[in-house]
């Protein structure tokens, strides 16, 4: 077998095994799954003759894992959008390949810094250090760079069943990454020495994978908060508002009277709509209508928070925005994070044509101000987010420990019935965990629930349903190790690894 047949091979097995870790993730979480694909690319890059080798199945595990895990892109651009199919195809295609540079990063890096023979002579140094800590580093600049894609990492596949996301209190989602992908290289190990006749051979990778998992299971037992007042009745609001008719003016009405019916229905001190819930500017909204809206929530001696589009003349810019109304003083929570080409245009002078090719409504909104003051209502302060905000923990972390709830506002109806909006829920997941505070999610087609503190589903509605779920919640205060720290834990340890392994692989040699 010649040497680039063998490389083909090897190719495509890496991007099937990419495409595999998707059944990690929600909805199909098979938690060890990822553990396993990870080993078997490790594997693969041991065996790779260069770091640009490594590189190249880096990239093609990246790719399956992309095209697989994120094709409601396509749907979002196309069937929503409006993108013309070859166009959005295309688009869709570029957009994995960039993503895909991370994996192909780390394994670049990988063989980079454990030069020559050392990895032959100490594959620990190679398989159990460098190629952990290096994933770990590709997710970090995925989740900062160019605005940051940080969706479907590492760590979210071990929410919230896993031992091991008992390391988001501890590390945040990055930190799971490292402890999951430390797994993967002790299993690579193990795979990599299985043909020895001794047990010697396995101990360490055995006992870096116990003691991984027991510790993590043990720091799952901790409750890093404590509660903050009486318990809160909430009620969150579907709409299930369909993406093609959400911003028809011949629909407005309609969307207008069922929000209007939900509200009043509900006894709850806190009621919460979803994003864009009232697919109009603010100012566009009828004054008595908002005031029948807030009466009610005085009415249950509590509060009512909708999203809403928020124009502001005199900056001549608009805001994709969470308005509150009921008994405390009025206040706004504008979205800091944009989506790229969703709801902002980055590059403007390059990518100008790309407005006029999707029909994306109110598609050039302008960030809010960062770290901004939790909004006081009901008794409680929420860290507000909307979308895919909640995607990116530190940013979250800045409303925090100030904040006694979590609060995301969505409208994943953008992306179909695909695997999105369960992803979605997992990421949110992880917020909980990270925080040690109860998540509520109001979405217009779903998924809308509660998540407990430690990260598990405590009630939900079913998706694409017209509903309001009803709960109490319990709002808690106090500061998780990850929200003292932030980022700063786990890129402390990244550095002393790569420092270890640049420093001992030139002494190997």
């Amino acid at each position: 077998m010649t040497g680039s047949t063998l490389a083909g091979i090897r190719s495509v097995a890496a991007l099937a095994l990419g495409a595999a870790s998707v059944f990690g993730f929600a909805p199909f979480h098979l938690f060890a799954l990822p553990v396993l694909t990870l080993a078997l690319l490790f594997v693969l890059w041991r065996q790779s003759a260069s770091p640009r080798a490594a590189a190249m199945l880096g990239f093609a595990f990246g790719m399956g894992f992309f095209l697989s895990g994120t094709s409601w892109i396509y749907i979002s651009l196309h069937t929503f959008g409006g993108m013309p199919a070859a166009l959005t195809a295309f688009a869709t295609f570029v957009f994995c390949m960039v993503v895909s540079c991370y994996p192909a990063f780390a394994g670049w890096l990988s063989l980079r810094l454990v030069r020559g023979n050392a990895g032959d002579r100490h594959p620990p140094l190679l398989v159990l250090v460098a190629m952990p800590a290096c994933w770990t580093v590709g997710e970090l600049l995925r989740g900062y760079l160019l605005t940051g894609f940080p969706w479907l990492g590492l760590g979210y596949s071990q929410v919230p069943g896993s031992p091991l996301a008992g390391y988001a209190a501890i590390l945040g989602s990055y930190g799971v990454t490292w402890v999951t992908a430390l797994c993967a290289g002790a299993l690579a190990l193990l795979l990599l020495r299985l043909p020895a006749a001794s047990l010697r051979p396995a101990l360490l990778p055995v006992t870096v994978i116990a003691v991984a998992v027991g510790t993590g299971a043990l720091l799952r037992t901790i409750e890093w908060t404590v509660p903050y007042g009486a318990p809160l009745r909430v009620a969150l609001l579907q709409g299930n508002v369909a993406q093609e008719r959400k911003f028809s003016l011949d629909a407005l009405p309609v969307i207008f009277d069922q929000y209007q019916t939900m509200v009043e229905r509900s006894d709850a001190r806190l009621i919460i709509l979803p994003e864009t819930a009232l697919p109009v500017f603010l100012h566009q909204v009828d004054g008595a209508y908002l005031d029948a809206l807030a009466k009610h929530a005085v009415r249950n001696d509590g509060d009512l928070v909708f999203g809403v589009a928020v124009a502001d003349p005199q900056a001549r810019a608009y805001f994709n925005t969470v308005v509150s109304a009921g008994t405390s003083p009025p206040q706004v929570y504008r979205k800091q994070h944009l989506v790229p080409f969703g709801e902002y245009l980055p590059w403007r002078p390059l990518f100008a044509w790309v407005l006029e090719v999707l029909n994306i409504p109110m598609a050039d909104f302008t960030a809010g101000p960062r770290n901004p003051v939790p909004l006081a209502v009901a008794g409680q302060h929420l860290a507000m987010s909307i979308c895919y905000e909640d995607a990116f923990g530190g940013e979250m972390r800045g409303q925090l420990p100030a904040a006694t709830l979590l609060v995301n506002v969505s409208n994943d109806a953008w992306f179909g019935e695909s695997l999105a909006a369960e992803q979605h829920w997992q990421i949110a997941q992880m917020r909980s965990l990270e925080s040690g505070r109860m998540m509520l999610r109001a979405n217009n087609t779903g998924i809308t629930g509660i998540i407990g503190t430690d990260g598990r589903t405590v009630a939900r509605l079913a998706p694409f349903t017209a509903n309001t779920l009803s709960g109490e919640v319990q709002g808690r205060t106090g500061v998780t190790p990850y929200l003292r720290w932030g980022e700063w834990a786990i890129a402390f340890l990244l550095v002393i690894a790569l420092v270890t392994v640049t420093v001992a692989s030139r002494r190997v040699r």
